[in-house]
């Protein structure tokens, strides 16, 4: 009897443990591969760099996040047209697919 548990658990060990192994650093859907990650970090440098090169956006004030070539802008600007602006400089950027502008225009409380 006690072989016959020790074969089983044996076998299933055997069975379940290839399985498990070869399914580890699979790319799924959400996440990037490694040259993704450097070519979004890239992207991202290019932003910040035109935003800083533009005399009415604050590139000081502006994050700027990049995942699969869709550019995310936030963060805290004086004017809408500083906002406009922000956005219409990164879509100008060569490899930005979209830009998500999420700035927000502050308000003289």
């Amino acid at each position: 009897m006690k072989k016959t548990i020790t074969y089983g658990v044996l076998f299933v060990g055997l069975v379940v443990a290839p399985l498990t192994l070869t399914t580890g650093c699979a790319v799924t859907k959400g996440q990037e591969s490694a040259g993704e990650y450097i070519d979004d970090k890239t992207l991202t440098a290019k932003v910040k760099t035109a935003l800083a090169k533009d005399p009415i956006a604050k590139a000081h004030e502006i994050n700027v996040t990049t995942f699969q070539n869709e550019v995310q802008l936030s963060g805290y600007v004086d004017s809408q047209e500083q906002k406009t602006r922000a956005g219409e400089v990164a879509q100008g950027v060569s490899g930005v697919k979209t830009v998500h502008n999420d700035l927000v225009v502050k308000t003289g409380r």
